[in-house]
Parts: C-alpha cells; sequence; structure tokens
C-alpha cells in the first residue's frame, strides 16, 4: 500500500501537457492516467479492505476472503484482473510491473514525451499506435 503512488490528478497533467493538433501522444498519456486512476483506486480499495479485515477492523467477507486467498497463492485477485491491462504474471511479479508501469507515466508527464517508449507499458496498445501515425501525418502534411 505504502508503494502505490498518489493518483494521477488528469486536469493538472492536461495544463502541463495540453491535447494539441500537432501532438496527439498528450492524449494519449491522458486517456493511460485515467485507466491507471481507475485500476489504482480498484487496488487501493480491495487491499485496504483486505488490511481492515485482518485486523478485525471489518467483516471478513467471502470477497475479501477469495482475495487473501488469491494473495496467499501469489495470483492477481480477479476483480483486479478485471479492470487491468493483459498479464500471466503471479501477482507479486504484477504489482512490481504496474509500479513500473506508473513510474514509466510519471516520467513522462515529469519530462515531456520520452524519446522510446516501453510498449508493453501501455494500457491500450493501439492507441499508443495511432498517437504516433497521426503525429507523423500531420507532420508530412505540412511538409507537403
Amino acid at each position: 500500500m505504502q508503494k502505490l503512488p498518489k493518483k494521477y490528478i488528469i486536469d493538472d497533467v492536461r495544463k502541463l501537457l495540453p491535447i494539441l493538433h500537432e501532438e496527439s501522444l498528450n492524449s494519449v498519456l491522458h486517456q493511460e492516467l485515467m485507466r491507471y486512476n481507475n485500476l489504482m483506486d480498484i487496488v487501493s480499495n480491495s487491499m485496504s479492505n483486505l488490511i481492515a479485515a485482518i485486523n478485525g477492523d471489518s467483516v471478513m467477507t467471502a470477497e475479501l476472503e477469495v482475495i487473501l486467498q488469491n494473495v496467499y497463492d501469489n495470483k492477481t485477485p480477479a476483480m483486479i484482473e478485471k479492470v487491468s491491462y493483459p498479464s500471466l504474471k503471479p501477482f507479486s511479479s504484477w504489482f512490481n510491473d504496474f509500479l513500473e508501469r506508473l513510474d514509466f507515466m510519471q516520467k513522462w508527464i515529469d519530462n515531456g514525451i520520452p524519446n522510446s517508449f516501453w510498449i508493453s507499458g501501455f494500457f491500450f496498445t493501439q492507441s499508443f499506435l495511432t498517437g504516433i501515425l497521426q503525429n507523423y501525418a500531420r507532420k508530412v502534411f505540412i511538409l507537403y
């Protein structure tokens, strides 16, 4: 729980990296951040509820018991998998990968558009590829 960063404030990112006709990748970034925020909410809420139930501060429901068994077996819980990017990694490796993806997004926010991209770090790779194609097409169109 302590390793999870705070949710991205999309409005602040939009001010810092606005969506421009010449730069379609900013739109891709905003969409990715919304997906990651949603996933962070699910992970944070489910783990907080699980910790509270383990500590006896709340009732251990059947759903929380399934999550506990998944975490114990190092499997990604179904409620997290449902809103997550595709991954076959065990839960501990999935979580480390998730943190690396969030770090990649944060570096993009802090430093601007990267020179190279971690293509599998995207939720929706097709939108990234479409953004790249749009940027290229718009630059070529301006040249002619």
